[in-house]
């Protein structure tokens, strides 16, 4: 009787570490599994999911990427929800030989109708494409700017527009599209004439859309003056996502 107790506590024992050890093996599984789908990407390949190509900015198709130039080591790309949308999204890349790796985002408003490959004065449609940033300005005191900065009154948005956005242009920074390069900002020569547009810049938000800008908050604009650096030949690839793709 004491022998058949001794067998059937020996039987039960060995059950619940059975039990014990399956138990563990799945937490260990989850863990794992979480931990993967964090890190190098090893397990999302073996699920169907690609590596990650970091030769390649993501999201931007061959068209648009043949248009960096060759020495830029900064992209800021700003990733639009929609050809008619007023919401995006402002990502900065740095290169590094070969690889691109990112840096910070940030929330961001384009033109309040959304974007167009054929920007026109006052369409309030950002312009899709790839532009060098050089210049930059704004009302308040240099912030510590890599790239030229220029200090002028003459930036402060009329106090006829909305109190909203009195402080939209306390920081800019000039995107070169129908500009000459190396001047302030709001310098008004427009090489490819009038009816083009011009003025575009990243600015400080307001909460809405804007008349064909980029705006970010007063934290993202003065971490970027403080990181686009002339030397890395900054630019900013900028559209909807459909049009960033192709």
């Amino acid at each position: 009787m004491h022998s058949g107790s001794g067998v059937r506590h020996a039987i039960v024992t060995t059950a619940a570490l059975v039990g014990l050890l399956a138990s563990l093996t799945v937490l260990s599984g989850c863990d794992g599994a979480h931990h993967a789908g964090a890190g190098d990407g090893a397990d999302s390949r073996s699920a169907g999911h690609p590596a990650p190509d970091h030769t390649r900015v993501p999201g931007i198709g061959d068209r648009l990427l043949r248009r960096i130039p060759a020495g830029s080591r900064q992209v800021l790309a700003v990733y639009g929800e929609g050809r008619d949308s007023a919401d995006s999204t402002a990502v900065l890349y740095t290169r590094h030989g070969t690889s691109w790796q990112r840096v910070r985002g940030w929330p961001a408003h384009n033109g309040k109708k959304g974007w167009t490959t054929d920007h026109h004065e006052d369409d309030n449609r950002s312009p899709v494409g790839v532009f060098t940033l050089t210049d930059a300005g704004g009302v308040l005191p240099d912030p510590g700017a890599r790239l030229p900065y220029t200090r002028s009154a003459a930036f402060a948005a009329p106090r006829w527009w909305a109190r909203s956005h009195w402080h939209d242009f306390d920081y800019v920074i000039a995107i070169d599209y129908n500009r000459v390069a190396g001047r302030p900002p709001n310098d008004p020569a427009r090489p490819q004439g009038q009816e083009k547009g011009g003025g575009i810049w990243l600015h400080m938000d307001h909460g809405s859309g804007t008349s064909a800008c980029v705006s970010l908050s007063k934290p993202a604009m003065e971490y970027l003056l403080r990181t686009l650096d002339p030397d890395s030949r900054p630019v900013v690839v900028m559209g909807d996502r459909a049009h960033l793709k192709d």
